[in-house]
């Protein structure tokens, strides 16, 4: 008798319970030609190829010339530049041995703690800083992705003044007279724009620059993203029963995303065979990460989402569908039961009625810390010529601002206009002045946490260019010419009163927290709620938002999952992350129900015209499961025309839709059908495991009740290999892994903190529509249910290190072998690129470099790549490594101590990044380690058992916690 929830394949309907894209639950043709090409990448290229002219024995003769060819370039003489050695090594640098600096991250106005590793000075890995209270060891994405983005040779390099190649001292000499000009006037018409920060010195500097300049102003704003609205001070998710998410993804795009995802994550985890968890609702329109980890979860449109939120406070009339009522009244009877300890949150890009709602249902006002946006002030200061001289230092108002704002033509109206930003992009263009600004690995400054911790950001290596802080340039607008930075910051805190002030100040350098100062008393910070010094707004007065439209079709905008408003275009990482949800890469879409599909006829790849508040854009279409009806979902970031190699041309802008009054949400949209079709690189049908049982949920009862239901004791299946030896036949280690699917997010953290530490290369949108993107850990996205209002799981898929590794006996040269302590290993340059051992993997875990994906060795990118792994070339199969790595170096430390390696002393890279902690590494020769522990629990089960392969990667099932009748009985 097979377990409860354990998938099998088939629902009791005949249909697949668990499924990854509509295409696989409809079973199409297109699924299937894609499914039984073993290879989809190139299976079929050479009859491709004997169409298109080019045969077996053609291919054959260009490559015989292009092998002779590269044999000529090999014997080229070694380069004759100067290169100058160490004449004294410095003391703390040895080779292969890293050295980490504590510093912070500014992330939409607050800090994460990070910890920086570098190799010979260069940095080459960001890691959390446990001792941080926003990052508590973990990362995200976009922190592992940062390395890349300050290696990118198309940062700003130089002052460029009209377009033109100019320098730090020729910006300096004009500066002075537009400044003795504005001193005399006591700073009238001029004026600052800085995006919304809460860095003590810059709340300083702008306090000394207001009172040098009292006619000037400074406005905030210039971002693409909504201004966070924190959840109420003490709120810990961990401690709360109910969680009520409205429209809020709590667990991504929170400045606290990082700690609440920890926080959650303890009340879910099954540990000695028991589990107590919360409960999580979540009402949204687009399907997010939090949504996937939702015990009920509803897709409404907006006006919905508030007649549900009326009906369960007891104040609807409204007639609710059976899905609505039914998640209204468990919403309603779980708030009555757990009122005193829940927490209910309403995300920022919501309408005010929704937010106003949820306050009245005891969530209570989020905290807010930061200024709202000013933009529009600017512009219709402008537009009435209040502002002659603007500086902007940081952003690109331009491109990420409403384009009915017209900002870009208001800024021309500006007699003497400064950009400092990390590229010259978009808005530089339209400025008198472009200056380059430091990458925050390059540079002093200081900002809070969102709980109010401040952290002191430290430079981990000298300015790669010619590139100032904001902290710097404003100096220079103060008169200070020449600032440092050092000097700038350290003169914020030397204010605080410390008695031994250097010794504060190397302490709180030091562990990447200011020692001793107690959370939101950082001097110059501003309070929550505090008044923004800025004159008062000579534009229109506000507009309220529209009201809720019943029956409407609804435009929703939001930030970008991988490349957020913009900012992060030009970073090949992110572009060629799979999206959480929608698996799509390096381009937005706009997305669609599939019931909304329907209606107009469209699939995914079809063009449409969006028609919102009299503007309109052309968009591919994308139809996923778990949208709401009626909405219709686009992200920001994309159709940059200024952003590098990488990010420039790509997709669609969505900010020409975008409102000034109300920019996340807007009713009245208008669909049109365009001609022609487009391409979407998405990898949701990619390495499919065809159906076979992969991912096992059980709801907590019947976990109670059976809770082996994931992995019932079968015997092991009759096998052609030969018994793979017990583990005690390994001397001193067994390592093994296991992925905790109750805390998984999908975030995607642990995908690109792999590719960083190992040197991954991104591929190209036409090479990911092949099939043949690097990752060696992909996030599989399940559905289960209807496709109108599914629930999602998310599985983290990676090398197996099977004991019994298919893999390995079909190599003819004997490139993936195990080694002694049962790691299945590649010997890069054994390999000849047969790819048998791809062909006979039934995890599909392993990569081909079909093509030079990795940057040359002498770029700016390569210099970024971890000295510690090789870097592999065109020809060569790849996969997971268990990061052996960082396996080596500790066992050479405690083989330097005469030890053994000590449990939790080496973590993976995808391990070490996990806010949720779902990943767990370690010694299974030792029944105390961590991973030991997890592989007893009885929701423990691995991937494919009845193959005999054996695997060393187990996975823990997922628990949910639904509402069940008898707690309102």
């Amino acid at each position: 008798m097979k377990p409860p929830h354990r998938y099998s394949g088939a629902n009791a309907a005949g249909g697949l319970r668990h499924w990854r894209s509509l295409d696989e639950l409809s079973d199409t043709p297109e699924f299937r030609q894609w499914l039984e090409r073993e290879f989809p990448e190139n299976a079929s290229d050479w009859l491709d190829a004997e169409r298109d002219g080019l045969g077996r024995r053609r291919f054959l003769s260009l490559m015989g010339a292009s092998l002779a060819l590269a044999g000529f370039a090999g014997c080229s003489l070694r380069s004759r530049e100067k290169i100058v050695p160490y004449v004294a090594q410095p003391e703390e640098i040895v080779p292969g041995r890293p050295l980490y600096y504590a510093t912070a991250m500014p992330l939409r106005g607050y800090g994460r703690g990070i910890i920086v590793e570098t190799q010979m000075g260069r940095p080459v890995k960001i890691e959390g800083n446990p001792a941080h209270p926003d990052s508590l060891g973990a990362t995200d994405a976009v922190m592992q992705a940062a390395v890349l983005e300050l290696w990118n040779p198309d940062r700003s390099q130089t002052p460029m003044f009209q377009g033109g190649i100019s320098d730090w001292g020729q910006f300096e000499s004009e500066l002075l007279a537009v400044m003795a000009k504005m001193s005399a006037a006591d700073g009238e018409g001029m004026a600052i724009l800085t995006e919304a920060s809460t860095s003590p010195t810059l709340q300083r500097q702008r306090a000394a620059w207001l009172a040098k300049f009292p006619k000037a102003r400074w406005y905030w704003g210039g971002g693409g993203s909504p201004i966070p609205k924190l959840p109420p001070a003490g709120a810990d998710f961990g401690k709360a029963d109910l969680i009520v998410s409205i429209g809020c993804d709590i667990f991504a795009d929170q400045p606290g995303s990082l700690r609440f995802t920890r926080q959650f994550a303890k009340r879910r985890r099954v540990e000695n065979g028991r589990v107590n968890p919360n409960r999580l609702y979540v009402l949204e329109s687009t399907p997010t990460i939090t949504g996937s980890m939702a015990d009920h979860r509803l897709a409404a449109p907006p006006d919905r989402i508030a007649a549900v939120l009326r009906w369960a406070n007891g104040r609807g009339d409204e007639v609710l569908d059976p899905a609505e009522q039914t998640f209204a009244r468990n919403l309603a009877a779980d708030l009555a039961a757990h009122r005193a300890n829940s927490i209910v949150i309403a995300g920022e890009t919501e309408p005010d009625q929704i937010r106003s709602l949820a306050e009245s249902m005891g969530a209570g006002k989020n905290s807010q810390s930061l200024p709202e946006d000013e933009l529009a002030t600017l512009c219709g200061d402008l537009a009435g010529g209040h502002v002659q001289n603007l500086f902007i230092l940081g952003g690109n108002p331009a491109y990420n601002s409403p384009a009915a704002l017209g900002f870009a033509d208001h800024l021309r109206k500006a007699t003497f206009t400064v950009h400092l930003g990390h590229y010259y992009d978009e808005t530089s263009r339209q400025c008198r002045w472009h200056l380059p600004q430091t990458h925050f690995l390059e540079e002093w400054s200081d900002i809070l946490a969102s709980g109010g911790t401040p952290t002191i950001i430290q430079p981990v290596i000298d300015p790669l260019y010619a590139g100032k802080s904001i902290h710097e340039v404003l100096s220079l607008l103060t008169g200070t010419f020449r600032p440092s930075g050092y000097d700038i910051v350290r003169a914020t805190w030397g204010a605080s009163g410390k008695g031994d002030f250097g010794t504060f100040w190397d302490q709180s350098v030091h562990d990447g927290i200011v020692a001793g100062a107690p959370p939101a008393a950082a001097p110059g910070a501003r309070a929550a709620g505090d008044a923004v010094a800025t004159p008062a707004p000579s534009g229109a007065p506000a507009i309220p938002p529209p009201a809720l439209t019943p029956g409407a079709d609804y435009l929703l905008i939001r930030p970008d999952p991988a490349v957020g408003d913009g900012r992060w275009a030009d970073n090949g990482w992110l572009q060629e992350m799979p999206k959480p949800m929608t698996k799509l890469t390096w381009d937005n879409a706009a997305i669609l129900s599939p019931a909304m599909a329907r209606r107009h006829g469209l699939g995914t790849g079809d063009m449409i015209d969006l028609h919102a508040g009299g503007r309109s854009v052309r968009a591919p279409v994308m139809v996923l499961p778990g949208q709401a009806d009626r909405c219709v979902t686009v992200h920001l970031g994309y159709g940059r025309t200024v952003a590098g190699k990488v990010g420039s041309n790509r997709g669609f802008s969505a900010y020409p839709l975008q409102d000034a009054h109300s920019p996340w949400c807007l009713a009245g949209l208008e669909i049109r059908k365009a001609e022609g079709t487009y391409e979407l690189a998405t990898t949701q049908h990619h390495f499919s495991m065809e159906g076979r049982d992969i991912v096992r949920v059980a709801g907590v009862d019947e976990f109670r009740a059976n809770p082996e239901f994931a992995a019932p004791k079968l015997p092991h299946p009759p096998s052609l290999l030969p018994a793979a030896p017990p583990l005690h036949h390994h001397a001193t280690y067994a390592w093994g892994l296991t992925v905790d699917l109750s805390t998984c997010t999908g975030c995607a953290a642990c995908v690109i903190a792999c590719q960083a530490e190992n040197n991954i290369p991104y591929v190209g949108k036409e090479q990911v529509a092949a099939g043949r993107e690097m990752h060696w850990i992909r996030i599989d996205r399940y559905f289960e249910g209807a496709p109108e209002n599914p629930a999602m799981l998310n599985q983290p898929v990676l090398c197996m290190h099977c004991e019994n590794a298919p893999c390995e006996v079909v190599c003819p040269v004997a490139a993936t072998v195990h080694n002694d302590e049962g790691l299945n290993t590649m010997i890069y340059n054994r390999c000849v690129g047969t790819r048998y051992c791809s062909n006979n993997c039934p995890y599909k875990v392993r990569r081909f470099n079909f093509l030079e994906y990795s940057p040359p060795p002498d770029s700016a990118e390569a210099q970024g790549e971890n000295p510690n792994v090789t870097v592999r070339r065109r020809g060569v199969m790849e996969k997971c490594t268990y990061c052996v790595q960082r396996i080596n170096l500790s066992r050479i430390a405690a083989e330097l101590d005469n030890r053994r390696i000590r449990d939790g002393e080496i973590q993976t890279a995808c391990q070490q990044a996990c806010p949720a902690e779902a990943i767990v590494f370690g010694n299974l020769l030792d029944p105390g380690s961590r991973v030991s522990r997890r592989k007893k629990e009885p929701v423990n089960y691995g991937l494919l058992t009845e193959l005999n392969t054996r695997p060393r990667t187990t996975y823990l099932a997922r628990i949910r916690n639904p509402f069940s009748t008898k707690e309102s009985a």
